[in-house]
């Protein structure tokens, strides 16, 4: 059986392209999910698809950093694969594909690039911040707010709307604080 896992990393994107994808490919059974790739955890369709999955079967993904964003990840999602005798495949890097040996090869080098290039944005990214901060333009995350201001604030009888208003917060982050 043909299995598919599609994954974005944010709940703004859709997951349609590659469940179309998939589907066109031949999958009879997909799982998808809303998360971020850098590590496995708290990927539950991942975890599913992975539980799901039966000797003989493959699981295909759209592109290889659906899948996993470090070597690491990959290694080891691929190891239970072979364990369970299932196989992977990748459609855009049609190459991957671990039921040959060049597939294998091609799949080990195509992810050691991908960790290479998260590497390479980590470190943009704290260079970045690095500068902001010595001209001084970059302040950091903002502090947490306290929920018993917003508590205090909700007790005297000012509404969420401005209590948000006035603390500079979502109406969401309020009510979250009211109901803890």
């Amino acid at each position: 059986m043909l299995v598919g896992y599609a994954r974005v990393s944010s709940l703004g994107q859709s997951l349609e392209v590659q469940e179309a994808a998939l589907r066109e490919a031949g999958c009879e059974k997909l799982f998808a999910e809303k998360r971020s790739g850098t590590t496995r955890e708290g990927r539950e369709a991942l975890r599913e698809a992975l539980e799901f999955v039966r000797e003989g079967d493959v699981l295909m993904v759209t592109r290889l950093d659906r899948l996993a964003r470090s070597m690491g990840d990959l290694q080891g999602i691929i190891e239970e694969l072979n364990r369970k005798g299932v196989g992977f495949r990748c459609l855009q890097q049609g190459a991957v594909d671990t039921t040959s040996s060049m597939g294998r090869l091609v799949l080990n080098m195509l992810a050691a690039i991908a960790e290479f290039e998260t590497d390479l944005r980590k470190e943009r990214q704290r260079e970045g911040i690095d500068k902001a901060k010595a001209a001084g333009i970059y302040k950091g995350r903002p502090k947490s707010i306290d929920p018993t201001e917003i508590q205090r604030l909700h007790s005297l009888g000012v509404g969420a709307t401005d209590i948000a208003k006035r603390l500079g917060i979502g109406r969401a982050t309020v009510y979250r604080a009211l109901t803890t």
